[in-house]
């Protein structure tokens, strides 16, 4: 069974900064794009930023400049540095992964996970 698990989030002052990290556990062949998406109450998950399994990245235009993902392949990993935090960025983070298992003949199956999520406040 595959996991992923998201810490870091917590309370923090507007123009602060906080680090997520997202590890992914069980049995898979390899993990191609992971990334952080944010969902406020009431509406669909937006994208934050993402990351595919050879470093590149792509970013909310929202946040570009202020965070910074990244990821540690041998450890199944996924950061998201926050820098100057807005009160407005007050949202549950999710991690995604789109993991890949071994099919037929070693065919690549996709699968899509979520992780939990964790808060992140930002106060004023």
């Amino acid at each position: 069974q595959v996991q992923l698990v998201e810490s870091g989030g917590g309370l923090v002052q507007a123009g602060g900064s906080l680090k997520l990290s997202c590890a992914a556990s069980g049995r898979f062949f390899s993990i191609n794009v992971m990334g952080w998406y944010l969902q406020a109450a009431g509406t669909q998950r937006e994208l934050v930023a993402t990351i595919t399994d050879s470093g590149s990245t792509d970013y909310a235009d929202s946040v570009q400049g202020r965070f910074t993902i990244s990821r540690d392949n041998a450890k199944n990993k996924v950061y998201l540095q926050m820098n100057s935090l807005k009160r407005e960025e007050t949202d549950v983070y999710y991690c995604k992964a789109r993991i890949i298992q071994l099919g037929y003949r070693d065919s690549r199956i996709h699968f899509l996970y979520w992780g939990q999520g964790t808060q992140v406040t930002v106060s004023s």
